[in-house]
């Protein structure tokens, strides 16, 4: 099967959906491919619940309600998405279009591709005694806290994900104990703040040993990193492992573009150094990069611009403002 389009967005996260509203917004044909099997990308996979505060024009908003913002606004131009499939080849057709073939065998042909894929692809680092217990207590995302309500629930981890889990799990969970190896933590200092304010008991330097249950989770063992001899068991029918994770760009990094620490080198037009393919969000690399979602959106709008102007040459960079369409 082959699908023919203007632009291609290889990324289907907040700043790959909001390029598919701008091609669409540009009057251009657009696809969105994705590996994972819903749109929303890192966000929605990894923290749909978790309040958001640096979105411009949304004091707070949860990751699941921009995403769903963000497909809405792009619903208007009907884009074509392309989920759990994974871009897998880049040609040059002979007629100076693009053809990516995703690893389904099914053939998109663009004029110009915007890659916003974030991080990539992306895997939990594993609780290295919980392996056999996934899907029987142990958990490495949150989708739904509410499936937590009356549990006792151990979080291991120091990073954002650890913390913010249990500030999402805290009210409506029975207990939440935050295990880590150290006293520090790479969370965010405020949101650490306002865990310790909360009913949330810290355990460090402590890491997960054991786990114990009948078929389902019952307990886990915690030891002390020093010293060893202070073992302790918790009540607990859930473990939410946030350990961090591992992240892949898969095909991409032979498609030819430079890039610097698995991030793709772009230039003020947001442009790689292949022909006709852009990039936006967290995957790009340029001197002063800030990696944050508001200005990814930025980047996407940039990118699509750009992009439209190599597409149609005669076309204008500046597309004018969306209250001048909306009136017209």
């Amino acid at each position: 099967m082959t699908i023919e389009t203007d632009i291609l967005v290889v990324g289907a996260g907040p700043t790959g959906l909001f390029a598919a509203y701008y091609a669409g917004f540009r009057g251009l044909r657009v696809a969105v491919l994705d590996s994972l099997p819903e749109p929303g990308g890192q966000v929605n996979a990894m923290y749909p619940e978790k309040l958001i505060h640096d979105v411009a024009g949304f004091p707070a908003v949860r990751g699941r309600d921009l995403v769903a913002s963000l497909l809405d606004q792009a619903a208007a131009f009907s884009p074509t998405y392309l989920l759990g499939q994974e871009a897998a080849s880049l040609a040059n057709g002979t007629d100076g279009r693009l053809h990516v073939t995703t690893g389904s065998g099914e053939e998109v042909v663009a004029k110009a591709i915007v890659l916003a894929g974030g991080i990539g692809t992306f895997t939990p680092r594993p609780l290295p005694v919980g392996e056999n217990w996934v899907g029987r207590g142990v958990e490495y995302f949150v989708p739904q806290p509410a499936d937590y309500a009356g549990l006792d629930v151990v979080v291991v981890g120091g990073g954002d994900s650890a913390v913010d889990w249990c500030l999402a799990l805290q009210p409506v969970a029975k207990s939440v104990r935050l295990v880590h190896r150290r006293d520090a933590f790479r969370a965010h200092g405020s949101s650490v703040g306002r865990a310790r304010e909360l009913d949330i008991e810290f355990l460090t330097p402590y890491t997960v040993s054991a786990l114990h249950g009948n078929g389902s989770l019952e307990a886990v063992e915690i030891t002390r990193v020093k010293p060893r001899d202070d073992v302790r068991r918790l009540d607990c029918q859930a473990v939410v492992a946030a350990l961090g994770f591992t992240a892949d760009l898969g095909p991409l990094e032979s498609w030819g573009v430079e890039m610097v620490d698995r991030h793709i080198v772009v230039d003020s037009r947001m442009a790689t150094n292949v022909p006709r393919v852009y990039a936006a969000g967290d995957i790009t690399e340029y001197p002063g990069k800030v990696r944050l979602i508001a200005v990814g959106f930025g980047e996407a709008a940039t990118a699509v611009n750009n992009a439209a102007v190599a597409i149609d040459p005669e076309s204008a960079l500046f597309p004018g403002h969306s209250t001048d369409a909306a009136a017209a």
